[in-house]
């Protein structure tokens, strides 16, 4: 804004708090937009940059008079809280929406056959196989887990069969290591609770 020199002994006088025009401001507060309908008045060109000063001025001091007689106003330990509505002027796009995404191969066969995606938490329990071109689960009944068990032939690894416990066969051998991984668990998770009592005694 324009600096106004003043004479000696001149003070300035305020500027008024009433804003009066013709045609009342219109405002959204949310935005803290105030809209003057008014045609802009100029004195003459050689005071241009001082009408522009002042008709911006009236706009600043109507849009706070606007926020204070209107919106609620309260007291906080960080200070003066002034509460705003919510916007009401719908401001457009900066850029166009972008088109739509052309569908992928997989995208229109799925839909053509009415195969829904996977959500978030079946992804978690199951797993694509490759071989039968289906989702089936990681674990438990035809579970991935159990892939090869029931083959009827199988490669064997001839060391392996060597060292073979006596009355036992390779279609077995999947099970019996899950049975002894819960045995394993199990036993740990004995241990741990002998210990923790045994620390809690202690103390």
């Amino acid at each position: 804004m324009p600096s106004t020199t003043l004479e000696a002994g001149e003070t300035k006088k305020p500027l008024p708090v009433t804003v009066n025009k013709p045609t009342p401001y219109t405002f959204d507060l949310g935005l803290l937009l105030a809209t003057d309908p008014n045609p802009l008045v100029l004195t003459s060109k050689a005071n241009l940059e001082d009408d522009l000063a002042a008709t911006a001025r009236d706009g600043a001091q109507a849009l706070l008079n606007q926020l204070l007689s209107t919106c609620p106003v309260a007291s906080t330990p960080n200070g003066v809280l002034l509460s705003l509505p919510a916007i009401e002027t719908s401001l457009p796009r900066e850029k166009p929406l972008p088109p739509p995404k052309a569908q992928t191969t997989w995208q229109k066969f799925a839909a053509k056959k009415g195969i829904k995606p996977k959500t978030a938490e079946e992804k978690k329990k199951m797993v694509y196989d490759e071989a039968t071109g289906e989702w089936v689960p990681k674990w438990g009944y035809k579970g991935k887990n159990k892939a090869g068990e029931n083959d009827w032939i199988v490669e064997v690894d001839p060391k392996a069969e060597r060292e073979r416990k006596e009355g036992t066969e390779r279609q077995g051998d999947g099970r019996r290591e899950r049975k002894e991984k819960v045995r394993r668990n199990e036993r740990m998770q004995r241990a741990n609770e002998r210990k923790g009592r045994k620390n809690g005694s202690g103390k």
